[in-house]
C-alpha cells in the first residue's frame, strides 16, 4: 500500500475541481487532487465548448448570467492559451418570437453582460449562412473555451504549488475519525489496481453527477445531484465563425459553437438514471439537427461527425419536478456536511458552469478556511497560469503557423488537427502510459473529420517505437480507441457518414486484420476502471444483438 499524508483531498478532477485544487495549493495547503478516470474525462469532456458571456441566462438566471460575465472576463485572463475570442450573436430567426428579444438588452444592462443590438445587415454580413429573413441580433462577449486545456493549465499550476495530482485514481473508501474524516482510500488504475491511502485533514467533494455517491462512502447521504443528460453533435467543418445563440427562452438545439475546426451544435437537456450509462436518442438527434436548419439553413446537410452525451451536476430544488432538469439551477452549491450531516471536515461542490469553476473554488475554499479557522486570501483570479502572463488567447490558424516554420522537419501524424510526430513522442514521454485517448484529450488526435481513421494507427505504432507499450497493448489500444469513437458515431451513420465508416472498417478489418491482431480481446492491458469494464461489457452485448 502506497501511503501519502496532505492536508486536503480534493475528489473529482475536471473543471470544478482542478480549479479547488489550484485554489487550495496557492493558499498553502498540502493537497492531492483524485479521480478515477483522467483530467477532465467526465462531465468538462463533453461540452459544447461555450465560454459563457451570460447572455443565455440574463431573464431565466441573472445571478448566473452576472456570474458568468464577470469570470469570462477573468479567464481571459489566466488562461487565455485556452480561448479563442469568437464572438457571439444572439438572433430572432424568422420563426421566432420577439418577445425574448424585446427584453434581451434590459435583462442584459441589469445583469451586467455586456451586449448591443446589431442590424440584420451586419450580423448576415458576420455570419452570411444565417437565416435571411432574420428580425433581431444582438453581439454579446461569448468565446470559445478547450476544457482541457484549462483544466491541464490549473493542474501544472497547482503541481507548481506543491499539489499531488492523481488520475486514474478510483476512490474506494473515505473514512471518518471521530466524527471527522480523516482519510480517502484509492485503487490506482494505471499501475495494477494498487491501494493508495491518503491521510488528510479535510475533504472537498467536486464529483459532479458522482458527488452524491461520493458523498455516501463518509455517511452523507441524500446529496441530490441530478444527472441531467444533453447531447451535441459536432459537424464535420466550422459552419460559422461565431458562437450563435436563438433568442429565446433557454431551449433545446439553439446554440451553435465554433470550436477547433468544427461546429457543434447543442443540447438537449434529460434527467437520466445514472451518470456512467447516458443513452443518445436518435429523435434527439433529429432534433438537433432539425434545430440546426432553423439558425443556420442548410445545417443539416453538412455532414454529422460525431455525437456525445454529458451529463450536468444539477443540483435537485424541491419546487422543480423530478423530471424537468431544464429548470432545475444551473447555480453552485457548495454544502457543509458538518451542518448537514454531522460529519467534519468536508464539503461538496455541485452545480455551476464550466465558465463559472474558477469562482466556485473561491467559494469552496473560503469556507474550507473559515471551518478550519486558517483565513489566507485567494489570488486566483489575479495570477496567470504558469507560462501565461503575457500570452495571448489562440487563434484558429496558430497551429497551422507554427507548422509553416519546419514543415519539413517534423512527420505530420494526424492531418485533421495538424499533430506532428514530436508533439506525440513528447506528450508519451510526460505520460508514459497514456491509452491513445489519453492523447486524444492531451493533442486532439481522432476528433477531426476523420475520426481516428488514419492516425489511431499511426499514434499506436509510435507509442510501440517509444517502448510505451507491447504490440498486444498497443493492438488493444487502437481496438478500444475506435470502439469509444464508434460509440459517438452509430448514432448519426447515415450519408457520408456511413460511407466514412466503412471505410474505416475496411481499412481496419480488410488491411489490417485487427479482429485476430496480438492481443485482441485483452482490454486488461489498457486498465479499464469497473465502470468502463460495465459499458464495454454493454456494448458488446447490444452490437451481439444488433448483429443476432
Amino acid at each position: 500500500m502506497r501511503k501519502l499524508q496532505v492536508d486536503v483531498v480534493v475528489i473529482g478532477g475536471g473543471a470544478t475541481g482542478s480549479a479547488v485544487v489550484r485554489d487550495v495549493a496557492m493558499r498553502g495547503f498540502k493537497a492531492a487532487l483524485v479521480d478515477r478516470v483522467d483530467l477532465a474525462q467526465g462531465t468538462t469532456a463533453r461540452f459544447h465548448g461555450l465560454l459563457h458571456s451570460g447572455g443565455r441566462y440574463v431573464k431565466s438566471d441573472p445571478e448566473s448570467a452576472t456570474e458568468c460575465a464577470q469570470e469570462n472576463e477573468i479567464l481571459r485572463k489566466i488562461v487565455p492559451h485556452a480561448i479563442e475570442d469568437t464572438g457571439g450573436l444572439f438572433v430572432t430567426t424568422s420563426k421566432d418570437s420577439e418577445e425574448h428579444a424585446d427584453i434581451f438588452l434590459e435583462c442584459a444592462n441589469k445583469t451586467k453582460v455586456p451586449a448591443y443590438e446589431i442590424s440584420a445587415a451586419e450580423a448576415l454580413k458576420r455570419e452570411p449562412r444565417l437565416d435571411p429573413k432574420l428580425k433581431r441580433a444582438f453581439a454579446v462577449q461569448d468565446a470559445t473555451i478547450d476544457g482541457w486545456k484549462m483544466v491541464w493549465g490549473f493542474a501544472h499550476s497547482a503541481k507548481e504549488y506543491g499539489a499531488e495530482i492523481l488520475p486514474y485514481h478510483w476512490v474506494t473508501g473515505i473514512e471518518v475519525t471521530n466524527g471527522a474524516v480523516s482519510a480517502v482510500t484509492c485503487e490506482d488504475h494505471k499501475n495494477g489496481g494498487e491501494e493508495v491511502r491518503i491521510d488528510c485533514k479535510f475533504i472537498i467533494n467536486c464529483g459532479g453527477p458522482w458527488a452524491g455517491e461520493i458523498a455516501a462512502m463518509a455517511g452523507c447521504h441524500d446529496v441530490n445531484v441530478v444527472p441531467g443528460a444533453g447531447i451535441m453533435i459536432a459537424m464535420n467543418h466550422r459552419i460559422c465563425q461565431h458562437v450563435i445563440n436563438r433568442c429565446i427562452y433557454p431551449s433545446d438545439g439553439d446554440l451553435i459553437v465554433p470550436a477547433h475546426q468544427v461546429a457543434i451544435i447543442g443540447t438537449t437537456d434529460q434527467v437520466a438514471p445514472s451518470a456512467d450509462f447516458l443513452q443518445i436518442k436518435d429523435q434527439e438527434v433529429q432534433q438537433m439537427l432539425d434545430a440546426g436548419d432553423a439558425l443556420l439553413p442548410g445545417f443539416r446537410h453538412s455532414r454529422p461527425l460525431h455525437v456525445w452525451v454529458g451529463a450536468r451536476p444539477l443540483v435537485k430544488d424541491n419546487r422543480v419536478a423530478a423530471t424537468d432538469s431544464r429548470h432545475m439551477s444551473r447555480g453552485m452549491s457548495v454544502m457543509d456536511h458538518e451542518e448537514r450531516d454531522g460529519v467534519k471536515g468536508m464539503l461538496t461542490v455541485a452545480g455551476g458552469k464550466l465558465t463559472t469553476c474558477r469562482l466556485m473554488a473561491e467559494r469552496a475554499v473560503n469556507i474550507m478556511c473559515d471551518i478550519m479557522k486558517d483565513e489566507r486570501s485567494c489570488r486566483t483570479a489575479q495570477e496567470a497560469v504558469p507560462g501565461q502572463e503575457n500570452s495571448r488567447q489562440h487563434r484558429l490558424t496558430d497551429r497551422l503557423q507554427a507548422r509553416e516554420k519546419e514543415w519539413n522537419k517534423d512527420q505530420i501524424i494526424c492531418e485533421c488537427e495538424l499533430v506532428s510526430r514530436r508533439m506525440v513522442e513528447e506528450t508519451i514521454q510526460e505520460f508514459p502510459n497514456a491509452s491513445l485517448d489519453d492523447l486524444r484529450r492531451q493533442l486532439r488526435i481522432g476528433m477531426g473529420p476523420c475520426q481516428g481513421g488514419f492516425c489511431s494507427m499511426r499514434c499506436a505504432g509510435i507509442v510501440n517505437e517509444q517502448g510505451a507499450a507491447s504490440v498486444e497493448r498497443a493492438t488493444n489500444m487502437i481496438s478500444l480507441f475506435m470502439k469509444n469513437r464508434w460509440i459517438g458515431i452509430k448514432p448519426i451513420l447515415f450519408g457520408e457518414s456511413a460511407r466514412e465508416t466503412a471505410l474505416d472498417n475496411w481499412i481496419m478489418q480488410g488491411i489490417f486484420d485487427l479482429e485476430h491482431a496480438p492481443g485482441k480481446g485483452q482490454l486488461s492491458e489498457v486498465a479499464l476502471n469497473p465502470v468502463e469494464q460495465e459499458r464495454d461489457k454493454q456494448e458488446r452485448e447490444a452490437v451481439k444483438e444488433a448483429l443476432a
